[in-house]
């Protein structure tokens, strides 16, 4: 073999360079796994992703206005709003040009609904003067604005004018100073009159009743995961089946089950005044308000807490608590100093999970907790399904996952990600 040989390139089995063969069997082996990961991929992003940005967006998004009255809005553009005083002839003109359309289209009603979620009775004002608007002729019947004001005195009132100019603009932070009790006005942000202040107070609710029942969780769980752990093995699995009962049952049933069972009437009721412990007239109010939200949903959230706890707790080695025990450690020395550091990664991950879920839950709230123990996720569904209000209910959302994902931070900071573990 000659030198040039040998201070040539290594060669792969089919001729070609082993660096250049390396990479193209990578490059294969990347692809492959790329190919079956990717309908994976695809249905997250076509189930998941999508929808959600596309919510979060409506946070913002405030289109609507401009789309449905485009000639009003532009004439709105020379009309002082600070003036007090209502628009000129010119911005009546455009004003029914567009109203016409859109009456048309039967949109001027979607445009009062979006209209009165800043000020009430706009709703009914451009329904009651579409019935009588798409009777006007925008050549032969001007000029309009003494018409509109004979149709309602309100489109004489420069109050009117100012919040159609002031939520004409496409992009709006309205829905989120909405939805910390604020709102937007012509004047900037301005509080929330007081009878309409609740959102914040919602949110207060649910941090607190969602961290009271991750703290319920991690007590009731403790001892249980503990006891399935140092069990045998065929008893712990037997008894993990009655942890894991709950899991066939449906979240309605368990919900509904409760409600009768916290009522004053109910079964725990009964048991405590045949027991003397309360008298007949002094029964327990358990239903409606926070406690039976709390009851409820460390009940239903239990076994979230026992799994992760169960699953670390099962990898500490009995053998350690001799050691430290062989030592002169005493038996809460050695739990306390050995045991629980050890148990910390079980705790963070059953705390993550049901924090995260407690936080958004909507089911068991809605049916026992009454107006006082529901969460802020029970005002999403309201204003989904009842108001339609979706930009009010999609910021509330974004900053509910904003709060979650800040809280999710600091636990990082503080504990560390990287030690929690499901065994």
């Amino acid at each position: 073999m000659s030198d040039e040989t040998q201070s040539g390139p290594v060669l792969a089995a089919d001729g070609t360079p082993l660096k250049q063969s390396l990479a193209r069997s990578l490059r294969n082996q990347k692809m492959r796994a790329l190919a079956l990961i990717g309908p994976l991929l695809i249905f997250v992003l076509i189930s998941f992703v999508i929808p959600i940005g596309s919510m979060l967006f409506r946070s913002v998004e405030n289109g609507m206005v401009e789309q449905t009255i485009p000639l009003t809005v532009e004439a709105l553009k020379d009309w002082d709003i600070d003036s007090g005083e209502s628009p000129n002839e010119a911005v009546y003109q455009a004003f029914v040009e567009d109203m016409i359309v859109a009456i048309e289209a039967k949109k001027h009603t979607r445009l009062g609904t979006r209209l009165n979620y800043e000020q009430t009775g706009m709703s009914s004002l451009f329904r009651k003067s579409g019935r009588k608007i798409k009777r006007l002729d925008p050549q032969a019947d001007a000029p309009f604005k003494d018409k509109l004001i004979d149709i309602d005195k309100k489109w004489g009132d420069a109050q009117t004018w100012a919040v159609i100019k002031t939520h004409s603009v496409k992009i709006t932070n309205g829905y989120f100073l909405n939805a910390i009790d604020m709102q937007r006005t012509p004047e900037g942000a301005q509080a929330q009159p007081e009878d309409k202040r609740i959102l914040i107070t919602l949110f207060k609710r649910t941090l607190f009743m969602s961290l009271v029942i991750t703290f319920s969780c991690i007590m009731l769980a403790y001892p249980v995961a503990w006891i399935l752990a140092n069990l045998p093995m065929r008893t712990a699995n037997m008894l993990m089946i009655l942890v894991l009962l709950p899991f066939w049952t449906s979240l309605l049933v368990r919900t509904s089950a409760w409600k009768v069972m916290l009522q004053q009437q109910g079964v725990i009721n009964e048991v405590l005044v045949w027991l003397g412990i309360v008298a007949d007239d002094a029964r327990l109010v358990m239903i409606n308000n926070q406690l039976g939200t709390i009851i409820a949903m460390t009940h239903i959230l239990l076994p979230f807490m026992i799994l992760p706890m169960y699953s670390v707790m099962q990898t500490i080695q009995p053998t350690y608590l001799r050691a430290a025990k062989s030592m002169g450690a005493t038996n809460w020395t050695a739990f306390w100093r050995v045991y629980f550091p050890l148990s910390v990664p079980g705790i963070g991950a059953g705390s993550i999970l049901v924090f995260i879920l407690s936080i958004g839950y909507y089911i068991t709230p809605e049916i026992v907790g009454g107006t006082k123990g529901v969460f802020i996720s029970n005002r999403i569904a309201y204003h989904i399904s009842s108001s339609l209000n979706w930009g009010l209910a999609a910021a509330l959302g974004t900053i509910l996952l904003a709060v979650v994902l800040i809280l999710y931070w600091a636990y990082d900071k503080i504990v560390g990600i990287d030690n929690v573990k499901l065994g």
